[in-house]
């Protein structure tokens, strides 16, 4: 299964998650999902722009391939059991038919590919006006952040509600990377 993933994020202080929290999502509880993150020792997906982590959420277990596309990310996904996730977390990497067809022309074996350690994030999820507006807390390797992310059906439109919600707010816009960039700057 493949999608384009359109998103916008902002890192935000404690205090700014909170006042969106207040607002957003009174009486709602985050959901709790861990993402475990994989690379070879040289990196050689980061060289492709391309990253590949699964995503526990309750006992369910979706390993995704993202790599980069016209508008937006490409998501390329394979469900695995959870004796398959257990395999990928011993770096015994089985890669199944939808990544493997992805990573096949780039010469990288699946035996190079190793777990390199999880991020954990809270999330409170939401529509609003057409668009999915996330609020995550995140957890990882002694660090943590505060992040609102905005999915949208198009460039344009998310574009334009995170510059309405971030002047509502007075939040600064940053240039925010993906969780997996911000996973990987803080392993030596």
């Amino acid at each position: 299964m493949q999608e384009i993933e359109i998103e916008f994020k902002n890192l935000l202080t404690k205090v700014q998650y909170e006042e969106l929290r207040n607002d957003y999502f009174e009486g709602h509880s985050p959901k709790k999902q861990i993402n475990y993150y994989f690379e070879t020792d040289l990196f050689s997906l980061k060289k492709h722009l391309m990253a590949l982590r699964i995503r526990e959420k309750g006992s369910s277990f979706v390993a995704t391939l993202k790599q980069p596309s016209k508008e937006g990310l490409l998501e390329t996904h394979d469900v695995l059991t959870e004796k398959e996730a257990t395999q990928w977390f011993n770096n015994e990497v089985y890669l199944k038919e939808n990544i493997e067809r992805q990573l096949n022309h780039l010469n990288i074996d699946q035996s190079d590919i190793k777990y390199k350690g999880k991020l954990t994030t809270y999330r409170l999820e939401k529509i609003v006006s057409d668009h999915t507006l996330v609020l995550d807390y995140s957890t990882y390797n002694g660090h943590e952040d505060y992040e609102l992310e905005i999915e949208s059906p198009s460039y344009e439109q998310g574009e334009a509600f995170l510059k309405e919600i971030l002047q509502r707010y007075s939040i600064k816009s940053t240039k925010t990377e993906n969780k997996i960039q911000r996973f990987f700057n803080t392993v030596s």
